[in-house]
């Protein structure tokens, strides 16, 4: 029997999802719907508006006006704080039809949604710790350097109107790790989330109002990147850009921003790895463990999976053995089903660029342990693929150099310490690492050699009030405590003299 989500959209209830500009939801100008295709049957799930080039103009016109004459940037500090804690708790409250929501958008499994970083809780939590910063960050009071008698003091302001473009694969955690900071800090947002994961950050939005977030201090404009992002980004009226996603629309970011010298945020993937020594505490738990990080949930569509694992020839086979165990378990399906462990790729263009790379892997002679190919049978309308693992890779291929976005994982040997630090860093990207060893000295020691932002020693996660972005061409800034939040202010210095005389 063909796989089907129709039922479960229905229970739903989803309506053609609209824009929200000026506190009041309304179709695009011209009328244009998007339809979804959920990517686990093919089936169109619903449609959303397209902005159009006049709609990101109202909606960005709007949020300046919020942001100029509105109450949220002048509100004090215990009216931000309350209405994000309200909001925080009704995202807990609506945790089962966020979540069902999500399995409609990008087919990622109910199974999944207690993961805390992928979790409606997660999400939850940022909103949280970053109300708490509110009354907490401020400016400086310093003395005169030259002498006189003056203050000089310092204080944080809202940077201004936020474009805040977020992607299909974590739109939970990646809309609070953008709209909380931006929110404490005063600033107004317009907001783009991805075609392919619009239905659950439409509900999010919608329970903004619920928490008491002023008309105006958030839009929404939907539809594609290169029309309705590329008009986002380019708009005089836009003071920052937060974006993640991929290299390329990051580029083009940078470029749009140098005409009026937009404040830019950018996380832009990774090509992490897993460094396993031969005294790692359980050498087949980080064989699973990486191999669950690109196959668990998203299927390897997460820009921190740890695509590579960098494993010592003396414990190599065990490694390979748990990971190929662990791709063994994984099973896809309905995303609503508890057995789903796994989703599917997002669209068919992903589809054929994760098969292309594993094409090219055979081809640049790494050994094919397992997987390699679509998932055919009663799954064949989705874009499923199997779990795929490589061996006896050389750290030079395409496989170990470029972000497949699959579950896919390369596994290279080394023979010592400095050439698994020397093979780690040899990439691009540097967003993240795990070091799997049980001597603490070896671990702070190669932790403080990668040239990756955030390194987990035998685990790795992501927490609310950590930064969380890269090195190199993993991005620019980062997402998460403190960080983040000055990321969304600028820096204000007045002198005040205390006498007639002049400073």
């Amino acid at each position: 029997m063909p796989l089907t989500v129709l039922p479960h959209r229905d229970t739903a209830g989803l309506s053609e999802g609209q824009l929200l500009v000026d506190g009041k939801w309304r179709a695009a100008a011209d009328g244009e719907l998007w339809r979804h295709r959920h990517p686990a049957t093919g089936e169109d799930i619903g449609g959303f508006a397209v902005a159009t080039v006049s709609d990101v103009d109202e909606a960005v016109r709007t949020a300046r006006r919020a942001f100029d004459e509105g109450p949220w940037p002048r509100a004090r500090a215990g009216e931000r704080i309350r209405t994000l804690h309200r909001y925080s708790n009704l995202l807990r409250e609506h945790t089962a039809e966020l979540q069902a929501l999500q399995a409609l958008d990008n087919s990622v499994p109910l199974s999944f949604g207690g993961i805390y970083t992928t979790s409606v809780g997660a999400a939850a939590d940022v909103f949280d710790h970053h109300a708490g910063w509110i009354d907490k960050l401020g400016g400086d009071t310093l003395p005169p350097y030259q002498g006189g008698d003056h203050l000089a003091m310092t204080f944080r302001e809202p940077v201004g109107v936020v474009a805040a473009i977020l992607p299909w694969n974590a739109p939970f955690l990646l809309f609070a790790q953008k709209l909380a900071p931006a929110l404490a800090a005063g600033c107004t947002v317009v907001l783009k989330p991805s075609e392919y994961a619009t239905f659950s950050v439409l509900r999010m939005v919608e329970l903004l109002a619920e928490a008491g977030l002023p008309d105006g201090v958030v839009s929404v404009v939907t539809g594609p990147g290169a029309t309705v992002g590329e008009a986002l980004i380019t708009h005089p009226g836009v003071d920052k850009i937060s974006f993640t996603g991929s290299r390329a629309v990051g580029r083009r970011i940078v470029e749009a921003s140098a005409s009026t010298f937009k404040r830019v945020s950018l996380e832009l993937g990774g090509k992490s790895p897993s460094l396993v020594f031969p005294d790692a505490p359980n050498v087949g738990l980080a064989g699973m463990t990486s191999m669950g990080t690109v196959t668990m949930g998203l299927s390897g569509q997460a820009c921190v999976a740890h695509s590579r694992a960098l494993v010592h020839r003396d414990v190599y086979e065990e490694f390979l053995a748990a990971a190929q165990m662990m791709a063994g378990a994984i099973t896809y399906g309905d995303p609503f089903d508890a057995g789903t462990l796994a989703s599917p790729l997002i669209n068919e263009r992903q589809l054929e660029r994760v098969l292309g790379y594993i094409n090219r892997g055979q081809e640049e002679g790494a050994r094919l342990v397992t997987g390699g190919s679509k998932v055919e049978g009663e799954l064949s309308t989705g874009h499923f693929v199997q779990p795929t693992i490589f061996a006896d890779v050389d750290n030079n291929m395409a496989i170990a150099q470029e972000e497949i976005f699959g579950p896919v994982l390369v596994v290279v040997p080394f023979t010592d310490e400095d050439e698994a630090i020397r093979l780690a860093n040899d990439t691009e990207y540097g967003l993240g690492a795990g070091v799997y060893t049980a001597d603490s000295k070896r671990a702070f020691r190669v932790a403080r050699k990668l040239r990756a932002g955030t390194i987990g020693i035998n685990g790795f996660t992501v927490e609310p009030h950590l930064p969380f972005g890269g090195f190199k061409q993993s991005g620019l800034g980062r997402e998460g405590g403190r960080s983040a939040y000055e990321a969304y202010t600028e820096l204000k210095t007045v002198l005040l003299p205390l006498t007639e005389e002049l400073m």
